[in-house]
């Protein structure tokens, strides 16, 4: 017979499993939210330029000020979520987000519009910081992974239907609803949230913020993701580039410096004496440095080579985001036979594979099933990787120190991404004589020279090759990772 304690204690952790679900649903709305946000008016932005007289400068800025300071801020708030708490945190992270977004639609000037971007960045900073910790503090360990993918799956989501919307909007509604749209679903989910999350005491252990540090964090981050994210468009040899790389190089050293010697650093190097955390934040900037440049880079193959229109371009990108929902979803429950970190290792083994398929086969006359099945496999091993790699960093974390950790890997993830970005798109452009690169990223290259689609095409094997041996450092990372942590039970 069950005894009455095992029956108090299995009441307990049903309670418990249904709060945690219901954190998900918590952070995985408030993700759809803030990642449909980018997506949509990635398409609706040509509009948006067009309808305010935005110069390039100003088009350029309304997207590169939101991955500025959602990148130099995530460490920051990781800090003080630790110190103030999660739940005022992400409530105000939301109502920044949607506070922004009305007034962004109402915007009469372009930098206007920039300058909004930047508190929709922070806000989306405040939740992308505590989303992964709400769940690693609701979860029980036994089924972290479960609540991990199952939130990963929902970017995947807003990948889908988010370059739709933003097209429906633009050309429907007009280019303010692209930002308007953003404020009904953010009261609900703000009422949604203030309702299911619990209070938490803050820790007041743990109270002090290191300014220098933060500053640091945002020059030294700052002068790198300028320098890379404008470098496509200006040139290695451009002085904001090489300003920027100088600051980078200049902050760097002093940064490391600084938290070395201050009490309460914003970036606590003693945490990458775990070998855990620093092969998984390692792993995290290597598959961003290796995997998210895909998705730009078979867009504009699609336009600048087959001649396709931006829908159906999109549309062949589809299996890759169907691919890593679905995997995704499925990791969490994969995790009960197989160990996350084994996981993370065959997901970035499969990116791997995928790279290496789109480096053999790409072609300006490549057939698409080809090129679909490599985007299959992609996108297989990314919705794989993701979660699995994120529970082994939070999974033992100490409860005052999720925030920061998770920040962290954010930090690292999104620097990959535009480090990747813009090397690849460096890369792909190298064979071709200057005056065609404005050819490839407008997507009319076809049209202006036919011989150049087949140097364009020499230059994406010059990028793949790039992408998958990052791509198969990351793999390695992972296995080292693996081997390393069961060392580690052995020694217990």
């Amino acid at each position: 017979m069950t005894s009455v304690r095992e029956e108090v204690t299995a009441g307990g952790e049903e309670r418990s499993i249904g709060y945690a679900w219901r954190v998900v649903s918590v952070v995985g709305l408030a993700g759809v939210l803030t990642a449909l946000g980018g997506s949509a008016l990635n398409v609706a932005l040509p509009q948006v330029v067009q309808q305010t007289g935005a110069s390039a400068a100003a088009a350029s800025w309304i997207l590169l000020s939101f991955q500025l300071t959602t990148t130099t801020l995530m460490v920051a708030f990781g800090r003080m979520a630790d110190m103030f708490g999660r739940r005022a945190m992400y409530l105000g992270g939301l109502a920044t987000y949607t506070a922004a977004s009305l007034l962004a639609g109402f915007a009469p000037d372009p930098w206007l519009i920039v300058a909004l971007r930047v508190f929709q960045a922070a806000g989306t900073a405040m939740l992308l910081t505590n989303s992964a910790a709400l769940i690693t503090d609701a979860f029980p360990r036994a089924r972290l992974g479960e609540g991990m993918g199952v939130y990963t799956a929902c970017f995947s989501i807003a990948q889908l239907i988010g370059p739709t919307m933003g097209g429906f909007l633009a050309e429907h509604l007009g280019w303010r609803w692209v930002f308007w749209y953003n404020v009904p679903i953010g009261v609900g989910c703000l009422a949604w949230d203030a309702y299911v999350l619990r209070r938490t005491r803050p820790r007041q252990t743990e109270r002090g913020m290191d300014w220098p540090g933060n500053l640091l964090v945002l020059l030294c981050l700052g002068g790198l993701l300028i320098a890379l994210s404008e470098v496509s468009r200006r040139g290695w040899h451009d002085p904001l580039i090489l300003a920027g790389l100088a600051g980078f190089a200049v902050t760097l050293p002093l940064f490391l410096l600084v938290e070395l010697r201050h009490r309460r650093p914003v970036v606590d190097l003693r945490m990458f004496r775990q070998a855990a955390f620093a092969l998984g934040t390692a792993a995290s900037f290597l598959a961003s440095c290796a995997r998210v440049a895909v998705v730009l880079l078979l867009a504009l193959f699609f336009q600048a080579v087959h001649g396709d229109d931006p829908v159906t371009a999109g549309l062949k990108i589809l299996p890759l985001a169907v691919a890593a929902m679905v995997a995704s979803a499925g990791s969490g429950f994969l995790q009960r036979r197989l160990s996350a970190r084994t996981l993370a290792a065959a997901g970035s083994g499969l990116v791997t594979l995928g790279l290496l398929a789109l480096l053999a086969t790409i072609s300006p006359d490549a057939p698409y099933p080809l090129l679909g099945a490599a985007l299959l496999v992609i996108g297989l091993g990314s919705g794989t990787f993701l979660p699995s790699n994120t529970v082994v960093l939070m999974d033992g974390m100490p409860a005052g120190r999720v925030g920061i950790a998770n920040a962290m890997r954010l930090m690292l993830q999104n620097t990959g991404i535009v480090v990747g970005t813009a090397l690849a798109l460096s890369i792909i452009t190298a064979p071709l004589p200057a005056d065609l690169h404005d050819a490839v990223f407008a997507g009319t290259l076809h049209d202006v020279s036919g011989p150049a689609t087949a140097q364009l095409a020499l230059g994406y094997r010059w990028a793949l090759a790039c992408m998958a041996a990052v791509s198969a450092l990351c793999t390695l990372t992972c296995l080292g990772r693996r081997r390393a942590g069961r060392r580690a039970a052995a020694g217990r």
